[in-house]
């Protein structure tokens, strides 16, 4: 901290440096010090904003807010609710139902850098199925969180075996991550693929049958 002052001294000699807040006189005027830049001065060094671009400063802390939470708006629902309504109406239909291609976009929880992919969802129904739009909205709510893939995958399976109890679920989530393509070793190009099988469709013969089925648009 003496070496600090030390400092403070010899860059604003003649200024009074008290505590972790540093009080100054100058031309009659008080300043306040914070970590070593005067008060007046904080703004006008090489990071400024410039002139040009204080609409940015003004209302830039309004939209990154805005922003986080339309990226993190998954936190504000239950992927649950929206697998309660079902139909059975369906005229005895047993076989697989397969939604592809469901685009997400969700941020790692270690950097958090996006995460961006597709979906592919699959279950054998036991007498009775949901819209499809639903299953799509199960996957934004878990997606528009803070993520690990792995843990995704497992939760979409999860919510669609616990609310529509059909014979099988399965899952199938790619993803690329910008932790790892924008950072760190640079991997462009390069996407992760996890999977998740639940009920009969972990066993023969309905596992093969759902794997093919989902990996067809991969």
């Amino acid at each position: 901290l003496e070496q600090g002052r030390g400092r403070l001294e010899q860059r604003f000699p003649g200024h009074a440096v008290r505590g972790r807040r540093y009080h100054t006189q100058t031309e009659g005027r008080d300043q306040t010090v914070h970590r070593g830049i005067p008060r007046h001065d904080i703004g006008r060094g090489p990071g400024r904003v410039p002139d040009e671009c204080q609409e940015t400063r003004a209302f830039g802390p309004r939209r990154v807010a805005e922003a986080y939470g339309d990226w993190f708006s998954g936190y504000r629902d239950d992927p649950r609710a929206y697998m309660e309504r079902t139909f059975e109406e369906v005229a005895g239909y047993d076989e697989l139902i397969v939604l592809r291609d469901i685009e997400y976009e969700s941020h790692c929880e270690h950097h958090m850098a996006p995460i961006i992919g597709r979906v592919h969802v699959g279950y054998l129904p036991a007498g009775k199925v949901v819209g499809i739009s639903k299953l799509a909205r199960v996957v934004e709510a878990y997606a528009r969180r803070f993520q690990v893939q792995e843990k995704m995958t497992a939760q979409i399976a999860q919510c669609i075996q616990d609310v529509l109890q059909p014979i099988g679920v399965g899952v199938v989530v790619e993803g690329a991550h910008e932790c790892m393509t924008t950072r760190g070793v640079h991997a462009h190009g390069a996407a992760m693929v996890t999977r998740r099988l639940l009920g009969e469709c972990a066993h023969e013969p309905y596992r093969s049958d759902i794997l093919k089925a989902l990996s067809a648009s991969a």
